[in-house]
């Protein structure tokens, strides 16, 4: 039976720090989250870890759950897909070495991206690249910042337009395993795997179907189904998806950076009624009563 959601608690199970494309450090994000109400919260950097014993500690100084996250990048079809996971051990060997290889990819990416747009003639384009990614792996975005500091166009718009979008030379894809290895990767370490943000993938109604489908074989179990920038429409259709297939039901804002209300931390738009919330099926539930 499903169990009523808790008033209570303000749940937020997928945002992003300068760990990996968030603007916030960790302990930053944790103290904006408990600015905001937020009761449980989920660090779910893009393919690393990193940023988790720092949020720990804020979270112990704000009176913030702290639940282990990250979200995964992977292919399903030859499309990009992005998996949250929730709740696994972030002290796990495999678990560590698996996100050391999600790394080198990355780093794999950002040196063919600098390589392709070495004909601009940016000096040291990738280091001012990853000066802009806090250090980190730096992704399109911030290529784009140095190319606007570097007067080769005059904003990101036209960065993307000329040299980073669609088909562009520093278009590179992703070395990404598939999905099934990636879900793998969540359970062994005693996770949940969430399907993040399912409608942001511009598929047909059919297809997500597919993929749900494909994901819960692979030992996916939940999806998100409250997330930022998604109409009543799409909340419909993810809470029916969720009941056809016998999914739990995530949700998280998506967090990157202040001044953009429609991602705000703990600014979810109520799950419906009906679904079962993944935070039930932490090792320690969250909002569920222990019998009497």
């Amino acid at each position: 039976m499903t169990i009523p959601q808790d008033l209570a608690l303000c749940i937020d199970l997928h945002c992003h720090s300068t760990a990996s494309d968030g603007a916030l450090a960790p302990a930053a994000l944790v103290e904006r989250a408990a600015e905001r109400g937020v009761t449980h919260l989920a660090l779910t950097d893009h393919d690393t870890v990193d940023g988790l014993a720092e949020a720990r500690s804020a979270a112990l100084l704000h009176n913030v759950e702290l639940v282990p996250g990250v979200e995964l990048s992977c292919l399903w079809k030859s499309r990009t897909i992005h998996v949250v996971g929730l709740d696994f051990d972030p002290t796990d060997q495999a678990f560590l070495s698996a996100m050391d290889t999600q790394n080198s990819n990355r780093w794999a990416r950002a040196r063919q991206i600098a390589e392709r747009l070495s004909k601009l003639r940016v000096d040291d384009l990738l280091a001012r690249a990853t000066e802009h990614a806090g250090g980190e792996v730096p992704g399109r975005p911030h290529f784009a910042k140095v190319l606007v500091e570097a007067g080769v166009v005059s904003n990101v718009a036209q960065a993307f337009k000329r040299h980073l979008g669609a088909g562009k030379p520093g278009d590179v894809k992703a070395y990404w395993p598939e999905l099934d290895e990636v879900v793998d990767w969540i359970v062994a370490a005693g996770g949940i795997a969430v399907l993040a943000h399912p409608r942001k993938y511009q598929m047909t109604a059919t297809k997500l179907r597919e993929l749900v489908s494909d994901f819960r074989k692979a030992g996916g179990r939940a999806l998100e189904v409250s997330t930022s920038g998604q109409s009543s429409g799409d909340l419909g259709f993810l809470a029916e998806l969720c009941r056809r297939d016998g999914m739990l039901a995530s949700q998280g804002s998506d967090f990157h950076f202040p001044g953009a209300p429609w991602c705000e931390l703990g600014k979810i738009m109520k799950m419906p009624d009906g679904l079962e919330p993944v935070w039930h099926h932490f090792r320690e539930p969250v909002g569920v009563q222990a019998p009497a």
